[in-house]
C-alpha cells in the first residue's frame, strides 16, 4: 500500500528490526573522539592555546636558570611551575567562559562554561609540564647550539 492509499488511522507497516552492529571498545572510543562536543573541544583548545603560550615562557625561564643567569630573586622554578598551573587553569577557564555559551541558552554565559574550562584546563597544564620537561627539553638539549 503506498502513502495515499493507507487510511489516515493506520500505521505503516513494521519493518523487520535490524540488529545494530557490535563495535569494540577501540572503535567506540575512536568515534567519540571524531565526535567531541563543541563545549569540549573549545573548552580544551582554549586551555591548549594558553598552556602552549605559557609553557614556552616557562621552558625559557627553566633554561635561562639553568645556563646560570643570576635574576633577581634567585632560582624560582618551584613557584613558576605553581604559577604555570594557576595561570593555565584560571586563563583556561576565563577563555572558556568567554567561548562557550551555556547549553540550551545561546548567547548565555554561565558558571557552567567556567567549570567545564576549568576542568579541561587542570589535566592539560599538568600534561603540558610534562611535555616541556621531558620531551621538549631534552629534544632542545640534544641539538648543539
Amino acid at each position: 500500500m503506498t502513502e495515499e492509499q493507507r487510511p489516515s488511522g493506520a500505521a505503516p507497516a513494521p519493518y523487520p528490526a535490524r540488529e545494530a552492529p557490535r563495535r569494540g571498545w577501540l572503535e567506540i572510543r575512536w568515534r567519540q573522539l571524531r565526535r567531541a562536543p563543541t563545549p569540549v573541544v573549545r573548552a580544551v583548545a582554549s586551555s591548549v592555546a594558553v598552556a602552549a603560550v605559557l609553557g614556552v615562557l616557562f621552558l625559557a625561564y627553566d633554561l635561562v636558570i639553568e645556563g646560570g643567569a643570576s635574576l633577581p630573586g634567585g632560582d624560582l622554578r618551584v613557584l613558576a611551575g605553581f604559577l604555570f598551573v594557576v595561570a593555565v587553569a584560571v586563563l583556561g577557564a576565563w577563555l572558556t567562559y568567554l567561548v562557550v555559551p551555556q547549553p540550551g541558552r545561546p548567547g548565555a554565559r554561565s558558571g557552567w562554561s567556567a567549570a567545564l574550562g576549568l576542568f579541561a584546563a587542570l589535566p592539560i597544564a599538568y600534561l603540558a609540564l610534562v611535555v616541556l620537561f621531558q620531551v621538549v627539553k631534552p629534544l632542545l638539549a640534544a641539538v648543539d647550539w
